[in-house]
């Protein structure tokens, strides 16, 4: 008979970058470590979900956690890659309408719409990049 404590699943991470939990899960399993991601889908449905439902999370069987931190501590901390950025206007999180990444950053303005944001001092238009799908959003 398997001891339950044995089997019991644990979470390891949280991550608000899908693709960042699955590059991670996929380390995991490279090395033997049975893992799933748990809400995914939840934050697939409805990306905005994703700050209330505190990101997706990385799943392991608790017996395997030392070897798990040895794994993730050898390959380096991603999480510098897994942020979130916040819409200053709507205090929303913003995400990628693409691919449903939180891995944004500021876009590159370009020379026209820093010179419109010269002349016009009121025009503002904030684009977004995506670091996932490599997309320029608005």
């Amino acid at each position: 008979m398997a001891n339950p404590a044995e089997d019991k699943i644990i979470t390891l991470e949280t991550y608000y970058d899908v693709m960042l939990a699955h590059i991670m899960r996929t380390k995991l399993e490279d090395n033997g470590i049975p893992c799933f991601i748990a809400d995914e889908n939840t934050i697939g449905a409805n990306p905005l979900y994703n700050q209330a439902v505190g990101g997706v999370k990385l799943k392991i069987f608790e017996r395997d956690l030392e070897r798990c931190r040895e794994i993730l501590a050898a390959e380096g901390d991603l999480h510098d890659q897994d942020h979130i950025e916040i819409d200053e206007e709507t205090n929303n999180v913003i995400i990628c309408p693409y691919c449903a990444s939180t891995n944004i950053g500021p876009a590159d303005p370009g020379k026209f719409s820093t010179f419109l944001s010269t002349v016009f001092p009121f025009y503002n238009t904030k684009a977004w990049h995506c670091f996932n799908c490599l997309q320029d959003f608005e």
